[in-house]
């Protein structure tokens, strides 16, 4: 079994590109996050963008990636304006790629 050590990374695909069903590694900003109420299901939920919209028109494609955490309600670091890169498995859920309890390593935070 191979090891990856921190920080080494295998390459980053654009979210556009993402396959329908399969292993992937992209980044991008944080765009929106969503907390249940406390009577769901803990699941914390994130859409992370690799374009930014209000500087640069989109191009073709989907730009925006679903990032759910089951079982937690808050995941430390990750809100709004956080550059992220992910790696986990990637499904098509409700039309938007979507990927469960990935690896993820946070970037930094978007410069206003």
């Amino acid at each position: 079994m191979a090891t990856t050590e921190q920080g080494n990374w295998p390459a980053a695909i654009p979210i556009a590109e993402l396959p329908a069903r399969g292993r992937a590694v992209c980044g991008g900003i944080i765009d929106a996050v969503t907390i249940p109420p406390a009577t769901a299901t803990p699941a914390f939920t994130a859409i992370l963008s690799d374009t930014d919209f209000h500087r640069a028109a989109q191009g073709p494609g989907n730009h925006r990636l679903r990032i759910v955490w089951l079982g937690r309600r808050r995941v430390p670091g990750i809100s709004a304006g956080v550059r992220l890169r992910v790696e986990g498995m990637v499904s098509l859920r409700e039309g938007l790629p979507t990927m469960y309890n990935p690896r993820y390593e946070i970037i930094g935070i978007q410069e206003s």
